[in-house]
């Protein structure tokens, strides 16, 4: 009998630079552990159906257990003349238990096998993303309780703009990881719908019961449509999305520290164990890890490119150019997921510069918005206000001084000049969501009670 699970229909050999080219086993094969979970389901259930016997569907199962202890240890041999991992399970089953083994593949085709294999896959890999942005989050709260009473300047256009509380700060980052944790979660409500059963594209005309095989794998429902279920990538891509917008969340946190770790900023003391050195350059001590999870960004958003533009153009049903989308899933889960394994032990050692930060805080006008709104509080016009203080901001730039310098000529009333400086600015503040400090102990109380939940 032939090699190939597809043999009987040829007279020859396939050449063996074609089974080099198309070939998937150097990267399909950490699907193994799925596609044996989904065959165990599969054999289960042909024998509730009749078309195993129940002592043949559990020697399937025992067996393909075997398989997976064998290739935990490392003794399956892979070859490319079986392709994929598919086969080679199937291959090593048929050794242990001969046509018993043959009958697996009943009810089904490799087009929903390799659907329902991945799918298993991105739900757990969701999960466990789901882990490492939760504990990003609670390195975050951490430093934001360690820091409450912080205050350091807040920037729009990398341009000093309003004071805010450091905490305020650290919580924002838990804000968009949160974002990015309902963003997999609603992806993986989405992919959980079983494809096995769909056979190579239209069903099977065998009594299979799809529904048994769902609830075996804990899918919430089964796709409806067999053409859509062989071709459906759209929970990858919509799973390398989130990935992206992970990776684009970390990588502007990375910015952000490399400038602030500069002796420019010198706001942050980064943990030696998170940098590097110069080879040549003795005084150096490179954030190498924030700049190569900025960097590590583009090849996750370049994974995503490279999903659009493989199914962008495919007819239904399944197409063997599918086979190329595993790189890109993978590689994007691999690279955010070692950007998360760092990110977190790097925020929980990085100390802000406190006494560095609070010595410039009276630099660039931070209470100027204050000032404005003091007098907007006692009638005056917002633009009439706005252009006040800009006017008193140009005369403090051409005597060199900060608006409390001014005469208290310069300003309508003692209680208007009364609210300058960076603590009157920050006291301030009232509204939801702001940086009052009322608001952030409420929000840094909030976060802690939800991860701890």
């Amino acid at each position: 009998m032939s090699q190939k699970t597809w043999g009987g229909r040829f007279t020859g050999g396939t050449d063996s630079r074609v089974e080099a080219f198309t070939e998937s086993i150097s990267f399909d094969r950490r699907l193994y552990r799925h596609d044996i979970i989904g065959s165990q389901a599969h054999a289960r259930m042909l024998a509730e159906v009749g078309l195993l016997t129940a002592g043949e569907a559990e020697q399937i199962a025992r067996a393909l257990d075997e398989i997976g202890a064998d290739i935990d240890a490392g003794k399956m041999e892979f070859t490319i003349a079986l392709e994929d991992i598919h086969t080679h399970i199937e291959k090593a089953l048929i050794g242990k238990l001969g046509d018993v083994g043959r009958k697996l593949h009943t009810g089904r085709s490799r087009n929903d096998q390799v659907v329902t294999d991945l799918k298993l896959w991105t739900r757990d890999a969701i999960d466990d993303l789901d882990g490492l942005l939760r504990d990003l989050q609670h390195t975050f709260v951490e430093s934001a309780a360690r820091e409450a009473g912080v205050v350091i300047p807040g920037y729009t256009h990398l341009q000093r703009a309003q004071p805010v509380l450091a905490a305020h700060y650290f919580l924002a980052y838990v804000e968009k990881l949160q974002r990015d944790r309902d963003r997999l979660r609603d992806c993986r409500a989405r992919l959980n719908a079983l494809p096995l059963g769909a056979a190579a594209l239209a069903g099977t005309s065998l009594p299979i019961d799809r529904e048994s095989v769902r609830a075996k794998l804990g899918f919430e429902s089964v796709a409806r449509n067999s053409l859509d279920v062989s071709s459906d990538r759209d929970f990858a891509l919509e799973f390398v999305f989130c990935l992206s917008l992970i990776a684009t969340h970390l990588s502007g946190w990375a910015e952000e520290w490399v400038i602030w770790s500069t002796t420019e900023f010198n706001f942050l003391d980064l943990p030696d164990a998170f940098c590097t050195g110069s080879s040549i350059m003795p005084h150096k001590k490179n954030p190498d890890v924030l700049e190569l999870t900025r960097g590590k960004s583009g090849r996750v958003i370049g994974a995503l490119q490279h999903l659009f533009v493989l199914t962008k153009g495919l007819p239904l049903a399944y197409n063997r150019d599918l086979q190329e989308d595993k790189t890109a899933i993978f590689d994007a889960f691999d690279t955010v997921a070692g950007c998360l394994a760092v990110a977190a032990p790097l925020v929980s050692q990085t100390k802000l510069r406190r006494e560095v930060i609070a010595a410039r805080l009276d630099a660039g006008f931070l209470d100027a918005t204050t000032l404005m709104e003091a007098l907007i509080a006692r009638g005056t016009p917002m633009r009439s206000a706005h252009e006040i203080v800009g006017n008193l901001v140009r005369e403090c730039e051409q005597r060199k001084c900060h608006l409390a310098d001014l005469p208290d000529a310069s300003f309508p009333s003692p209680e208007v000049k009364a609210s300058l400086g960076v603590a009157n600015a920050l006291a301030a503040f009232k509204s939801y969501g702001s940086t009052a400090p009322a608001e952030v102990a409420k929000q840094l109380r909030d976060w802690q009670q939800r991860l701890a939940n």
